[in-house]
């Protein structure tokens, strides 16, 4: 096939064509598993549609309630369920390759999803028969989960203001959270509290529920539709099944938050690739001291453009890497071996970490590069290109990256393993310091 622009198709991805193409044929490498491309065809269409609307959404600041919609509708939120579930039996790797493809057509609504699918997980990895088989239900159903941990002020490190009490014989949770991911899109919140007697607990709430409250109020440069912002709840009644000590839920949670995060930057990364090869192709005018009569024929702006697309072909080579350390860690769970778990938790974690610059890095500059293909008129607002950096650089201030080849390097100098669980707020206590 050739395109309009005289290119051969197979220079192309699924966002320049009609066609439906498989990730080898749009040499992005083999799919993670021979279930994938299966997995994958069902959602397509979808994230083709996604991406379709997603600069008009990002111009106009349109909330992505009708693309969340569309995945509800096709099962995407059940896609790691086992099949006789109601879902696809989706691997690790799997999902962080759909999530790699979502974030290509709309980073915003990747991320939206995130706490759903770390809840998914959680469920999945729960040994509570009666949780696991109603969470099941649910998440077949369509039901999706939003966000409520990151609370903002003066709480403390050590524990959430966010509080269970009992009224009236009734569980209620009072308090208010920021960063609540997802929350405006979701049937439910998963919510990080502190226990009547100081434990660290989760909760689980419906965002219908009396006293929830959500508002859209998050005012970041980057990931802008993602619906980041506050959420209240005062005196909202809580089932006693929904609420679950934090040290029952899934012990990979860390590294699986931050993989997601990565995916959806690699997917940031073919968007670029996506976005400079179309507008290079199309652009007429050079300049008195180019290689060539077109930008399409000229070597340096070309080898500008390979520059990006390997970039996000490596991005997306690693995200698969850390994912199947994950999905070890997952089987792990399962075998009975309590010191093999932990094992495949830390190299979890630590692939995550050795990842997390390196991705970032290679996207963030892939970012700032498109420019350099496409000169000074790709900086008009209308065409949106802003947006892959504000969007990079925000996922990326999530669990600071400054922090990890720290961490790191600790593991390979001294054998350290990172902490198990991140947590931000003031400290218990000022640290201690000495001046030589």
């Amino acid at each position: 096939m050739i395109l309009p622009d005289g290119r051969p198709a197979y220079c192309s991805n699924i966002l320049q064509t009609g066609d439906l193409m498989s990730q080898i044929e749009l040499v992005w490498g083999a799919g993670p598993s021979a279930r994938y491309e299966a997995i994958a065809n069902r959602f397509r269409p979808i994230f083709k549609r996604i991406a379709e609307g997603a600069l008009k959404r990002e111009l106009d600041r349109e909330l992505a309630f009708e693309p969340v919609r569309w995945l509800k509708e096709a099962g995407f939120g059940a896609v790691r369920l086992p099949v006789d579930k109601g879902g696809q039996g989706a691997s690790l790797p799997d999902l962080a390759n759909l999530l790699i493809e979502l974030g290509e057509a709309d980073s915003n609504v990747a991320q939206a999803l995130r706490v759903h699918f770390g809840v998914a997980e959680d469920i999945l990895n729960s040994k509570d028969e009666a949780r696991r088989e109603r969470w099941f239900k649910r998440i077949a159903a369509g039901e999706y989960v939003g966000s409520a941990w990151t609370e903002v002020g003066n709480t403390s490190i050590a524990a959430f203001g966010t509080r269970l009490s009992e009224k009236n014989g009734q569980f209620v949770v009072n308090g208010a959270k920021y960063y609540t991911t997802g929350s405006l899109y979701a049937d439910w919140i998963d919510v990080g509290a502190t226990g009547p007697q100081g434990e660290e607990i989760s909760l689980f709430v419906r965002t219908d529920a009396p006293g929830v409250k959500i508002v859209d109020d998050w005012d970041g440069f980057g990931q802008i539709l993602s619906v980041s912002g506050t959420t209240t709840f005062t005196d909202v009644p809580v089932a006693r099944e929904e609420v679950v000590l934090d040290k029952d839920r899934f012990k990979y949670s860390a590294a699986f938050y931050q993989l997601y995060h990565l995916a959806t930057i690699a997917g940031i990364g073919r968007s670029i690739t996506h976005d400079v090869a179309r507008a290079v192709a199309a652009r007429s005018r050079t300049y008195t001291h180019a290689n060539g009569p077109r930008s399409s024929q000229d070597p340096q702006i070309l080898a500008e453009v390979g520059r990006i697309r390997g970039a996000a072909y490596s991005a997306g080579a690693i995200v698969l890497q850390v994912a199947a350390s994950l999905q070890r860690a997952f089987e792990a769970r399962f075998a009975g071996d309590d010191a093999a778990e932990e094992r495949a938790n830390a190299i979890a974690e630590l692939e995550t970490a050795q990842a997390q610059t390196v991705v970032t890095n290679l996207i963030l500059d892939s970012a700032t590069t498109l420019f350099d293909a496409l000169g000074a008129s790709a900086t008009r607002k209308p065409l949106g290109l802003d947006r892959h950096w504000r969007n990079v650089r925000t996922l990326s201030s999530h669990n600071p990256r400054i922090y990890k080849d720290r961490i790191v390097g600790d593991f390979a100098v001294n054998g350290t393993l990172p902490p198990y669980q991140w947590r931000i707020g003031q400290p218990a206590a000022e640290p201690y310091s000495s001046v030589a």
